[in-house]
């Protein structure tokens, strides 16, 4: 079955790997005292025509449980809620529709697709690749198999492994995300200012490309030019980005970044309200109100904090990088943060990773900790202000 046969999905193969790594709090069994009692106030995306959508799947798939093109489809819509929403309870509900193949050892290609899409959510990085690689193998037209490939070996940056992952799907996708694909690996490795060019030449030479795809395409873009210092034309990208008026969790917390960089916390409160259900966004919220003292603090923190102890708890470690923020930035422990970071950063090493760790390591007065951040900034010749600017500082510390 080929599933890149529209651009909406193009788009979706190279959706962000960190964005949607998120975690949910297993708390004691809650029972209201009556009918009326608010539980949960879902979010309109999911109240739509999708959750329809969903329930239809369902039900189409409970009739035929074993039909792999059904159980594909529906295990996809549950990861678009993850990365929109990020209710990661969505993936166990993936998880569940692939059940007859989850551990067979040469399902059909897609199935081996979607399998590595929700093995890559957990970290597992190795066991996604040679599923991706084997469903390539069986299928080389199988865009996203190379999609996902590249945006692994971005995660690991592996950035000759990206890129060659980017040329093998180039000519199975759009324009536009073919040419965002390599600028994307460009943007990594030393040549931002012509990722950058190439970013924008392509938005300009596709206006009518789909939502989602200029979306993704604009965000990769804001990313870019921030990391230059360029903070106006990534602000004008971020914007550009919301105004297509998307649910899009990895861009909320792009943006969201931005301004706690930039030394806007009150604009977070605006822009992320009544989205704390996603512990990434929660971590911003924390983050905004700690530095507002804002009424809202204490109990966003202690729910936040009870969400990292129940992830601990379950073995879940895809969210040590968040912690290490929270750990760090509200709470004030250097020590606890920099153990979170430097753990995080031997799994991934994406910016945002490697500030983790440079962070942690000024604040614990343990600069050797983040010589694995030092070593990869100077082989990827990555162009990044603020990690060039912490590296200084931590050199200074010797």
């Amino acid at each position: 079955m080929r599933l890149i046969d529209t651009a909406r999905h193009a788009a979706w193969l190279l959706a962000p790997l960190v964005g949607v790594c998120a975690s949910v709090a297993i708390a004691a069994p809650y029972r209201p005292a009556s009918d009326d009692t608010l539980l949960e106030t879902l979010s309109t995306r999911t109240t739509a025509p999708r959750a329809r959508e969903m329930r239809e799947l369902r039900a189409s798939l409970s009739r035929n449980p074993t039909d792999a093109e059904l159980a594909v489809r529906l295990a996809r819509r549950y990861y678009e809620e993850v990365a929109a929403e990020g209710d990661p309870r969505y993936i166990g509900y993936a998880q569940a529709a692939l059940a007859p193949w989850w551990k067979e050892p040469a399902p059909p290609p897609a199935v081996r697709v979607m399998r590595a899409v929700l093995r890559q959510f957990n970290h597992d990085f190795d066991g996604a690749l040679a599923d991706l690689s084997a469903a390539a193998a069986q299928d080389p037209t199988l865009a996203e198999a190379w999609g996902w490939q590249a945006a692994i070996h971005l995660v690991r940056a592996d950035y000759a492994a990206a890129r060659t992952a980017c040329e093998r799907a180039a000519a199975l996708v759009t324009p536009l995300i073919g040419v965002a694909c390599k600028a994307s690996v460009d943007s990594l490795s030393g040549r931002a200012d012509a990722a950058a060019r190439a970013l924008q030449d392509a938005l300009a030479a596709q206006p009518a490309a789909p939502a989602d795809e200029q979306l993704w395409v604009l965000t990769r873009l804001a990313e870019t030019e921030e990391r230059r210092g360029r903070h106006a034309e990534a602000e004008a990208a971020y914007r550009r980005a919301l105004a297509l008026q998307l649910t899009d969790g990895y861009l909320l917390a792009a943006y969201a970044d931005f301004l706690l960089d930039q030394k806007r916390p009150a604009e977070v409160l605006t822009l992320l309200d009544g989205k704390g259900r996603s512990d990434l966004l929660l971590l911003r919220l924390v983050l905004a109100a700690k530095a507002l003292q804002h009424p809202s603090l204490k109990a966003w923190q202690a729910d936040l904090a009870a969400r990292f102890d129940a992830a601990r708890l379950r073995g879940d470690a895809t969210h040590e990088k968040e912690e290490s923020r929270f750990v760090l930035a509200v709470l004030g422990d250097a020590k606890r943060a920099l153990e979170l970071a430097r753990r995080n950063y031997a799994v991934q090493r994406e910016p945002a990773d490697a500030r983790a760790l440079l962070e942690a390591a000024i604040a614990a007065r343990e600069p050797a900790a983040a010589e694995p951040v030092l070593q990869w900034m100077a082989s990827s010749h990555i162009e990044s202000a603020a990690l060039h600017s912490l590296a200084t500082r931590l050199k200074g510390m010797r």
